[in-house]
């Protein structure tokens, strides 16, 4: 029996191609802070993309908050840490810019809607590197905020992140679920796909957006959009 939904967000509930948005979101950061002494904006990328590998490769040790300052402090030095509520702000502002980068998704609020009025937890399992203000501005351009989940996970609240295991373990123990009582809708097929079944998770791909990951180690079903509401209803006649 399903109690609990897991949602994946970038690619899933939130359309969007990941390399543009990337692009377009490093762009939208670097204007904010090449005037505060960050000038050089290939340094600035390599180190997003630095921390955000310790925050994949993270092992529990600390949450991913801590392993990505660690290492932008190790590049720009700890007195640059005085600095995190510059990137603080700019993603509970500048960030909305990035909304151009993203698709509509005008059926993401029924299917969250449909999944908290029929199952126990409703759990937003978008890859926990980004901050909570990244993940409510992301999660508005749907016309969605973190109050419609049960729990949302974010850099400050998770000591792990996705291809791990360890990471969908930590929300089974969390909230006292057996794998056979969630599902997961993502887009991956790697980092939500076998992810997920290496915990005993069943997940179904929502098409749009789908990364065909080459580490993919088997098939998911893949749905429409339209069809996630109607998947979720069998599962409630099962």
């Amino acid at each position: 029996m399903v109690k609990a939904i897991f949602f994946d967000l970038d690619g899933t509930l939130l359309p969007m191609d990941e390399k543009e948005f990337t692009k377009g979101y490093f762009g939208l950061l670097y204007n904010t802070v090449k005037d505060k002494g960050y000038d050089n904006m290939d340094k600035m990328v390599s180190t997003i993309w630095g921390g955000t590998k310790c925050m994949i490769l993270n092992d529990g040790s600390k949450t991913n908050e801590q392993a990505f300052w660690n290492y932008f402090a190790g590049i720009y030095g700890e007195s640059r840490l005085k600095d995190k509520p510059l990137f603080d702000n700019f993603y509970e502002n500048g960030f909305k810019d990035s909304k151009a980068f993203c698709g509509a998704n005008p059926l993401a609020k029924d299917i969250v809607s449909f999944a908290r009025n029929h199952f126990d937890k409703v759990i937003l399992s978008t890859n926990p590197i980004f901050p909570y203000a990244g993940t409510k501005t992301r999660l508005s351009f749907v016309d969605l905020n973190p109050e419609d989940f049960n729990y949302v996970t974010t850099y400050e609240n998770s000591y792990y992140s996705k291809p791990n295991p360890e990471y969908f373990h930590a929300l089974l123990r969390k909230f006292h679920l057996e794998p056979e009582e969630v599902h997961l809708f993502g887009n991956n097929t790697h980092e939500d796909g076998d992810c997920a079944k290496a915990c005993g998770i069943a997940c179904t791909l929502v098409q749009g957006n789908i990364i065909r990951d080459p580490n993919t180690k088997d098939s998911y079903p893949e749905i429409a959009m339209a069809d996630v509401i109607p998947t979720m209803e069998k599962f409630l006649s099962r």
